[in-house]
């Protein structure tokens, strides 16, 4: 099953143990799902754990880069797309699924929730994800 997580999943994953989004990541690291990745989803959750209210250690952050860039399949998104007008930087998530050829996008994120779909790839909560797929 190939994945695509929305930054706020890995935020709230890394910092608070035992949540969805954390058993979501765990479920990752044993590779029970291939994570689709892009080099703007890279760049979105390192900025972020640098800049969260409750900031990443350098150290910390240098070993998710490393992490996510081994353990990922890289896509290079082929085309830009003007879908989520209300945040458009969302859509970098529906840009690496189409190119990774996922099957969800995995978000709390409510402008993507708000679709539901998009060519075919169902976008759900870290909840329903773990009850539709696991």
């Amino acid at each position: 099953m190939r994945i695509v997580l929305d930054t706020n999943v890995f935020i709230s994953g890394i910092h608070w143990n035992g949540n969805y989004c954390s058993q979501i990541i765990e479920k990752w690291k044993s590779q029970e799902f291939e994570l689709i990745i892009s080099t703007a989803i890279i760049d979105e959750i390192i900025t972020t754990l640098k800049t969260f209210k409750i900031p990443a250690p350098a150290s910390k952050i240098h070993v998710w880069q490393k992490m996510l860039e081994r353990n990922s399949i890289p896509v290079v998104p082929t085309f830009k797309v003007d879908v989520i007008k209300d945040d458009p930087s969302d859509n970098i998530f529906l840009e690496a699924a189409v190119a990774g050829r996922a099957e969800v996008i995995v978000s709390q994120d409510k402008h993507l929730l708000k679709l539901k779909e998009f060519r075919k790839i169902r976008i759900l909560t870290p909840k329903k994800f773990l009850e539709n797929m696991f």
